[in-house]
């Protein structure tokens, strides 16, 4: 079948990637869109990508529905480990194909090329003559009818073609690092905002959240569901979905300690009344609900230490400084809410023997907050490691949002945890919402 004619520059704009995709034959254009198809399956970006639309759509059912992680968490993990295969598989090819990861990059950086020059030709069309019209549109069909040769070929074309844009495009160009600038910063003011408004990863260092939260867990932050914080300050203009509701797992800028970030549960919200007792925690006079799990959980906990340097960091990560620690287990009840807590009755005591007031009001437009080892956690009743221990609360400006799902664990035990002085992956925790459901089987260990 004949080549159609280009078409010229008309009146009506038209673009030069339509003009191209004209001048191929049908089966030209079957071929081409398979390659490009090819292309993007078998860039590493392809399962990240496909691992990351799948789990957002994930944590947006399971933070709707929180039970249905009962039955999506499985499946869930069975997408990650056919996406990390995926991916493996993809970087084992480019090492041991030669011949098809030569023609794949050919295609890519034939790709940059046409990119540029349509844009090029697109924005400056009414600037070129007919025949400059033709000859590129005619050198970017030569090269996209490449696609399926080898590199080599691929190659050849793409220096055919940047040739044919020297010659008609270089009095247009006002610096290729200003234009490479450019959307180097578009890209990453979109990450920035990304992270700014929507979700953040937020690393557990701490035991003060175990159960819940285990040290290693790395977890995402919903940042938009109480209202997205002015940049560079501490204010809250509106809510966008609902304030802090007791129950929450929230991250926040310490307001004792500016520089550090904490993540606690939120106990009490404006106006509540907190009195701590031998026997309970009274929430506006009535006793929290707490049912008996576990008498003797043992759990893994790491001493925190100081950021170290580089290499010292690097050291600890082949020193196996866990050490297994036994509390009693219960499932505490708040609004209707269930979550896990650890509190051994004798420790509870002597925790209770070093706060300085039991009977606490919650002011306006702040929350009280306490870790979920209850015995192991400077929150709240303890000055949130402020030097006056007394009790302190946490402003809604604060907040930086809500722990939604754990999507890596580096925790004490799992697959090469032998090599990295105990700490190992844990894929039992991988997409795990930090909110309990309520249906799970009791808890043992």
């Amino acid at each position: 079948m004949a080549e159609t004619t280009a078409e010229k520059p008309s009146a009506e704009p038209t673009s030069l990637a339509r003009v191209v995709r004209a001048r191929l034959t049908p089966g030209e254009v079957k071929a081409l869109d398979k390659w490009r198809w090819h292309d993007r399956l078998v860039s590493l970006w392809a399962p990240v990508t496909v691992l990351a639309l799948i789990f957002f759509v994930y944590l947006a059912i399971v933070e709707s529905v929180v039970c249905t992680y009962l039955w999506l968490q499985p499946v869930m993990q069975a997408v990650g480990l056919i996406c990390f295969f995926w991916w493996a598989a993809l970087v084992v090819a480019r090492y041991t194909l030669r011949k098809w990861d030569a023609a794949r990059k050919a295609r890519y950086q034939a790709e940059e090329v046409l990119a540029h020059v349509e844009s090029a030709t697109d924005k400056h069309k009414a600037e070129l003559k007919d025949k400059a019209f033709e000859e590129l549109s005619g050198s970017c069909a030569d090269l996209v009818k490449a696609f399926p040769s080898p590199g080599a070929q691929i190659a050849e074309a793409t220096k055919k073609l940047e040739a044919v844009a020297d010659r008609h495009l270089s009095r247009f160009r006002k610096g290729g690092f200003l234009d490479f600038t450019g959307g180097f910063t578009r890209a990453l003011l979109i990450a920035l905002a990304f992270r700014a408004v929507l979700v953040e990863p937020f690393k557990i260092p701490s035991g003060s959240m175990i159960p819940t939260l285990e040290i290693g867990d790395q977890i995402f932050v919903n940042k938009f569901i109480y209202g997205v914080r002015l940049p560079f300050t501490n204010y809250v203009p509106f809510v966008l979905i609902r304030p802090p509701k007791r129950g929450d797992v929230i991250v926040f800028n310490n307001p004792v300690q500016p520089e550090v970030d904490y993540i606690k549960r939120v106990v009490g919200v404006p106006g509540d009344k907190l009195e701590f007792t031998d026997d309970a925690v009274l929430l506006n006079g009535v006793a929290l609900e707490k049912k008996l799990e576990t008498p003797t959980y043992k759990f893994w906990d790491q001493p925190r230490v100081n950021e170290p340097l580089f290499f010292d960091g690097i050291k600890r990560w082949f020193i196996d400084d866990w050490t297994q620690t036994r509390e009693t287990l219960y499932r505490e009840t708040l609004d209707g809410q269930p979550h896990y807590i650890l509190e051994e009755p004798e420790h509870r005591r002597a925790t209770l023997a070093g706060m300085r007031e039991r009977l606490i009001v919650v002011p306006e437009g702040s929350v009280f907050v306490m870790g979920d080892n209850r015995n192991h956690s400077l929150d709240g009743r303890f000055g949130l490691g402020g030097p006056q221990n007394k009790p302190e609360f946490v402003p809604y400006g604060n907040i930086k949002g809500k722990a939604t799902v754990i999507w890596l664990s580096l925790a004490r035990g799992g697959f090469l945890s032998s090599l990295f002085g105990g700490t190992g992956i844990t894929y039992s925790r991988f997409f795990k919402p930090v909110t309990l459901c309520g249906s799970e089987p009791p808890k043992t260990e």
